[in-house]
């Protein structure tokens, strides 16, 4: 027999009147809006998650939640009480706003509202005590939302050196990075190349967050804050991509999954 709940997946199993219970944590993943540009449907709007992330968590032993994007805060709030752990996935540029900037000529399109929904999702993720993954974006916007700022155009800092926004497909490996030594990133294979589709990076790292890793030319590629209470992690690069064929991908999200089981 098998039972559904939000907050977990038990499968039962009845032998001899005895039962097996499996228990997987429930990960959400931040949802977005896609636009229909095309057919009868133009200007429709559609709730959506890239496979990929879905994909990814299942095999690090998850189960996937979408989170539908919504501009109703307390909704999105409410939401984080279904799941065991959050993944703030990728998208827009963070809105310059935020960290006190004006919009510079090489920002691409934001999406304020979703920063909002994501703000939501992140700070309840906080107060509940829920592990957190940020994905390229989702590093950029838990920086930003911790005091941190950013870069809005690799060409504007000066010690660029690596073409970090790639045009090779998604399970491309395109450039090396290096791994701090209290780094929650486990390495599965040297030398840790990684797949790069950014234009902006992290300028001020935020309070209380360190740094990762690094590529070579010194982009922060991940940040991480983890104490008794708080476990976040972010990275810049996007490993759902990669999950399927690269083992260093799939431990960033079993590493994940296993801080989510324990803070359970």
């Amino acid at each position: 027999m098998i039972k559904l709940t939000l907050l977990n997946i038990i499968i039962e199993t009845k032998t001899n009147g005895e039962k097996m219970k499996l228990i997987k944590p429930v990960i959400g993943i931040s949802g977005s809006i896609l636009v229909n540009k095309g057919d009868s449907f133009v200007g429709y709007k559609r709730v959506y998650a890239n496979q990929d992330y879905v994909n990814s968590v299942l095999r690090a032993g998850g189960i996937p939640l979408i989170l539908p994007f919504t501009e109703d805060v307390a909704a999105a709030a409410e939401m984080v009480r279904l799941i065991d752990g959050l993944i703030l996935s990728g998208g827009h540029d963070v809105d310059p706003s935020l960290y006190g900037e004006e919009p510079l000529l090489k920002l691409g399109e934001t999406f304020p509202q979703r920063d909002v929904f994501d703000e939501a999702l992140y700070k309840k993720a906080i107060a509940l005590r829920k592990p957190v993954l940020g994905v390229c974006r989702g590093l950029q916007l838990i920086n930003v939302m911790n005091g941190g700022s950013l870069y809005q155009d690799l060409s504007y800092a000066n010690f660029i050196k690596i073409k970090h926004d790639q045009d090779d497909g998604p399970c491309r490996l395109t450039h090396t990075i290096t791994i701090e030594d209290d780094s929650f990133i486990k390495t599965a294979g040297t030398p840790y190349r990684v797949n790069s589709f950014h234009h902006q990076c992290i300028k001020k790292i935020a309070e209380g967050f360190t740094v990762a890793a690094k590529s070579l030319d010194g982009v922060v590629e991940a940040i991480q804050k983890i104490t008794a209470d708080v476990f976040v992690v972010a990275v810049q690069w996007h490993p759902e991509m990669l999950s399927a064929t690269n083992a260093n991908a799939r431990n960033i999200f079993e590493e994940f999954i296993k801080a989510v089981s324990k803070m359970k």
